[in-house]
């Protein structure tokens, strides 16, 4: 497969961030963090590699668990990625992104957390909060990222 480079940008454009990904699939994640952080289900694209970012001076990261890190804009506030604290996971905003071509929603997970008020139209791989650690384990044990 064909490695696609994109970019994303922060509401103000003071924040790029160059990465590379072997897949355009969109994940959300209903977390009780990721929901509170995002204002709605955190959507994203994991498994970027390559990533440069620019615009540093406006970055900001906040350590939101033990093994979990998510950066904003501290300008205009975009939550643009989650990463491992050790920066080999990143996970980057698809609302962020430039030129998704043909990516799709195709994975969900907490979905035991996610509200009753809200349901995704589509047909999604879902998984609880549990069954997502294990598929993590064994280096994750947090209940939200």
């Amino acid at each position: 497969m064909a490695i696609k480079q994109l970019q994303a940008k922060c509401l103000c454009g003071g924040i790029r961030i160059d990465a590379d990904f072997e897949t355009v699939d969109i994940g959300a994640c209903h977390c009780d963090t990721c929901r509170r952080w995002s204002g709605g289900p955190f959507l994203a694209i994991a498994g970027a590699e390559n990533v440069v970012l620019a615009g540093t001076d406006l970055l900001t990261v906040y350590k939101s668990s033990e093994w979990g890190e998510r950066g904003f804009c501290k300008a205009c506030g975009t939550a643009l990625f989650w990463r491992s604290q050790d920066g080999e996971h990143y996970a980057l905003s698809a609302t962020t992104l430039n030129d998704l071509g043909d990516a799709r929603l195709t994975s969900e997970i907490f979905i035991d957390s996610k509200p009753d008020w809200y349901e995704f139209a589509n047909e999604t791989q879902k998984m609880t909060g549990a069954e997502f650690f294990a598929m993590m384990a064994p280096t994750q044990e947090e209940p939200n990222g």
